[in-house]
């Protein structure tokens, strides 16, 4: 099988908030030690990685930095990454929107690119002249296009208005449009971001079902951006993982949604909960770190939507306690502090006994949540749940986020505006 993409040694920097060095003294000495001494680029020496979550110590960052994989002929490959990785980054660089600092790009074959809302299209021009442009661009005769036009247009479903101006259409009606031209004209190498999760979930499902065709039937390379686990399963086989700029992992699709899974190795030091300051009770046995496990019980700061999870609660004594009277609650709430769901230990019947091994385990089989960061509350009491019995009460106790996966039916993404809870049922 030969190699549809190559990435050798990509990198890409940028100025914050500026467009190039934007002082004389740095674009003089720019220009001359790279056009007339033939040397590297200065400011190519300097620079942080691209950590969004902390504060600038350079005027330079780098968006990727490094980046070295291939990407064989029909394969579909799933970039996953969390926000400001260089998903998209990566996928313009590949599309040529932009150029890379460093390093080159080797693709075999033409690239259809569907990377943001409205991507190629003249707002101007209609939905029909749009598509033949966009067929000239990719290098098709006007024949070509012409033999694929009936079928883009039913594809996309927007045939009332193919010969309306695309400024008219909505950010769903030009997502579709978008799609079907890339998918329809023949690509070599088909780059798709996340822009899909625009469309509803019927059109959702037939892209998957396309690139599908496209990578398996015809033999196809797909590129393939979401945060959707379920859809990244579903359509890949094999995946990259980038954090900060960087490859951290490359392997079969399970292997890095798992390795995402993980999140960055430091769940125990983060949920670490012997100082916390703010909580209540008074103390005979207080809650001093939580972890959430997977099957293999590995700690996670993520899972996806209806798995498995297990939440250890390790805690402290300070006296002696009949744990056989001890009330475990542990709430899970969304962003404004509503309660979603409580798993309360004597309303499940659950019985404590003293151990050597001071931690408590709650396994959830299929944890029915939409996909959304959750924040923990921890209460345990000794003898009742009155006041006066409570010894510890932890708002705030840690963060989950649970990402969107397809827990019913394969390609459909889950609408975050309903009610949190996915409930075990189906209708007949």
């Amino acid at each position: 099988m030969s190699t549809a993409i190559e990435f050798n040694n990509i990198s890409k920097q940028y100025r914050l908030g500026l467009v190039s060095t934007k002082t004389l003294s740095h674009d003089l000495n720019r220009w001359w030690t790279v056009n007339v001494r033939g040397k590297e680029d200065p400011y190519l020496q300097i620079g942080s990685v691209n950590d969004r979550s902390t504060a600038a110590d350079s005027d330079y960052v780098w968006a990727l930095r490094d980046i070295d994989f291939k990407v064989e002929q029909g394969d579909v490959l799933g970039i996953i990454g969390k926000n400001g990785a260089g998903k998209s980054t990566l996928l313009k660089l590949l599309s040529r929107v932009t150029a890379p600092t460093t390093g080159t790009i080797r693709a075999r074959g033409r690239i259809a690119s569907l990377l943001e809302v409205g991507t190629g299209f003249h707002p101007e021009m209609t939905g029909r002249e749009n598509i033949y442009m966009n067929g000239s661009i990719m290098g098709m005769t006007k024949r070509e296009i012409t033999a694929r036009l009936d079928e883009i247009i039913d594809f996309a479903g927007v045939e009332r208005y193919i010969d309306t101006p695309v400024k008219r259409y909505s950010s769903g009606m030009t997502v579709r449009l978008g799609f079907a031209i890339a998918a329809h004209l023949d690509p070599e190498i088909l780059v798709v971001d996340e822009v899909l999760a625009v469309g509803d979930a019927e059109f959702q499902k037939k892209a998957i079902g396309k690139m599908q065709d496209v990578s398996r039937g015809q033999g196809r390379t797909v590129l393939f951006v979401s945060h959707n686990m379920g859809s990244m399963k579903q359509l890949c086989n094999n995946g990259v993982l980038l954090k900060n700029g960087c490859v951290q992992y490359t392997s079969t699709i399970d292997n890095v949604i798992s390795k995402y899974m993980e999140g960055d190795n430091d769940c125990i030091d983060n949920n670490d909960l012997t100082n916390r300051a703010n909580r209540d009770g008074n103390g005979k046995i207080r809650f001093s770190k939580i972890l959430f496990l997977n099957k293999q019980g590995e700690a996670m700061d993520a899972i996806l939507m209806g798995e498995y999870v297990k939440i250890r609660l390790f805690y402290e004594e300070t006296m002696e306690l009949d744990f056989e009277k001890l009330h475990v609650e542990l709430s899970f709430r969304d962003e404004y502090q509503n309660n979603i769901v409580s798993f309360i230990s004597d309303e499940m019947g659950s019985k404590f006994t003293k151990r050597d091994e001071k931690y408590i385990d709650l396994e959830i089989p299929q944890l029915l949540l939409r996909g959304s960061m959750y924040s923990i509350r921890l209460m345990v009491a000794h003898g009742s749940t009155a006041k006066e019995n409570i010894c510890d009460d932890i708002v705030n106790a840690a963060t989950l986020n649970v990402i969107s996966h397809s827990l019913y039916t394969e390609g459909i993404v889950y609408r975050s505006f309903k009610s949190a809870y996915l409930p075990d049922a189906s209708f007949k």
